[in-house]
């Protein structure tokens, strides 16, 4: 089957419960039945960061595959890197159901997942089984709704994934775990890096933070990664606020908000890191990525590499050599011979993006 064929059945999926229907798309993933793509990168798309050289800055966003199930089928569909998790140290079954929901006339979703996932243990067999990382890895780890200790269990995380993965995610931005966005404080981010510094042997270090964010708690995002020697920011994740012109009956449910709606928003905070942060992170832009356009504008605001979720949901495998295709002919429309050249070169305007 090809990427192709797979994005054609999606209108049966979509027949389905939500969540029935994502856990039926890794099965079919995992049995290789979404086929690969095989045509080579267009070189203008290559970015060499984070000491990796990505043949494409499109990436697979975290919550796609919590239990890195399907990782190797994943890297095969064209992405330039794939990130696996959000990962706890022990099994959670996560909040009560329904808790997906499909914002179809929004091209949004909401969730109120609450990491649900198998835990470390089960994370750490599937990832032994792949045979080799075709594209680079992302490892995305967080704590348990109870009894955790975010200075014990990041730690711990980081260390056991490490082996595995070519960088590795804090994630303290979910809202669907109580306490966990507090995480982003000054004081408490500063005392998880700390305890993380612990760990010698470790990938480069990225932090999840929330669209959400004030202006001051950006700046001591910012600030304190640098300082713990954190390598750069994911921006963001899921928000909590509800744009104008939301129209779907759904936007009242409770859970974070990804999809279009969120690319004014994600995008704004993305430009705003990369003025603040000065050269001394990589960037990573997710929220609301639906076409080479949307990523080229993450681009322009200062990612290096730009991630999906809603939009492969929505879109299916398809998506991806289509998206690659529209983002080189973005790049050389307007003279870049180098994804690197238009990193962050309308940050300036876009930090004021409505």
């Amino acid at each position: 089957m090809t990427p192709a064929l797979a994005s054609a059945l999606l209108p049966l999926l979509r027949r389905l419960d939500p969540e029935d229907a994502h856990k039926l798309a890794l099965h079919a993933l995992r049995w290789g039945l979404a086929g690969r793509v095989t045509a080579p990168d267009d070189p203008v798309l290559a970015v060499t960061v984070l000491g990796r050289t990505f043949a494409n800055p499109i990436g697979l966003a975290a919550g796609f595959d919590k239990d890195a199930v399907a990782a190797g089928a994943l890297m095969r569909l064209g992405f330039g890197f794939v990130e696996t998790g959000t990962v706890t140290p022990v099994p959670q079954a996560g909040n009560t159901r329904p808790r997906l929901f499909r914002l179809d006339p929004d091209r949004a979703v909401i969730n109120r997942m609450g990491f649900n996932n198998g835990g470390l243990a089960v994370y750490l067999d599937n990832l032994e089984r792949l045979h080799s990382r075709t594209v680079p890895l992302g490892a995305n780890v967080g704590i348990n709704k109870e009894g955790a200790d975010p200075e014990r269990d990041y730690p711990l995380l980081i260390k056991a994934v490490a082996p595995h993965a070519d960088y590795v995610v804090i994630n303290v931005s979910s809202p669907n775990t109580p306490g966990l966005r507090d995480l982003q404080s000054e004081e408490r981010l500063r005392a998880i890096l700390q305890a993380v510094a612990t760990v010698i042997e470790r990938p480069p270090l990225l932090v999840k933070v929330a669209p959400d964010l004030s202006d001051a708690g950006l700046q001591a995002v910012v600030e304190t990664c640098v300082a713990e020697g954190v390598q750069g920011l994911i921006v963001g994740n899921t928000t909590i606020s509800r744009p104008a012109g939301l129209v779907s009956p759904l936007i009242r449910k409770d859970g974070g908000l990804s999809g279009a709606p969120l690319l004014p928003l994600s995008t704004r905070m993305l430009a705003r890191a990369f003025l603040l942060s000065r050269g001394r992170l990589t960037l990573i832009g997710a929220g609301g990525v639906f076409s080479g356009k949307d990523a080229m504008l993450k681009i322009r605001a200062g990612a290096s590499l730009v991630q999906l979720y809603t939009g492969f949901a929505y879109q299916g495998p398809a998506l991806i050599p289509r998206l690659k295709a529209d983002l080189a002919a973005e790049l050389k429309s307007v003279g870049f011979q180098r994804l690197q050249d238009a990193v962050g070169t309308d940050a300036q305007a876009l930090a004021e993006y409505a």
